[in-house]
């Protein structure tokens, strides 16, 4: 199995809800996304996937919370906005675009709050 990974960084802002601490009020993150990716077999390049067009899928995908408030974007008006729950939306957008490539899966995302705090969505 060939795995590959890369990090994406953006900074936004969010409150949780119904959190007892100080996580419900509106606070911000420098967050950053590690996606992994793995295939059995590589491409004809020699490549599970060419960082560029991975750098493009999470641009798509995360671009709309970059220096936003995650509550006001869908799905999180209705979902909370827990880094938890983000990488499971995140997980489940790279794996919706890359449905149709049989040769490359999803395995992993993590959202870092900071640098000590990770979530971890996994296939």
């Amino acid at each position: 199995m060939f795995r590959i990974s890369k990090d994406f960084t953006f900074s936004a802002a969010h409150a949780i809800r119904g959190h007892t601490g100080g996580c419900e009020n509106l606070h911000g993150h420098n967050y950053r996304v590690r996606i992994h990716l793995a295939a059995r077999e590589l491409d004809e390049l020699g490549m599970v996937m060419d960082f560029a067009d991975l750098k493009a899928m999470a641009a798509e995908i995360l671009g709309p919370f970059d220096h936003q408030v995650i509550n006001e974007i869908a799905p999180f008006g209705e979902r909370n906005t827990t880094a938890e729950l983000f990488a499971e939306y995140v997980f489940r957008e790279v794996e919706w675009r890359l449905a149709d490539d049989l040769r490359v899966d999803v395995t992993r995302v993590e959202v870092w709050e900071n640098d000590s705090s990770c979530a971890v969505f996994e296939a």
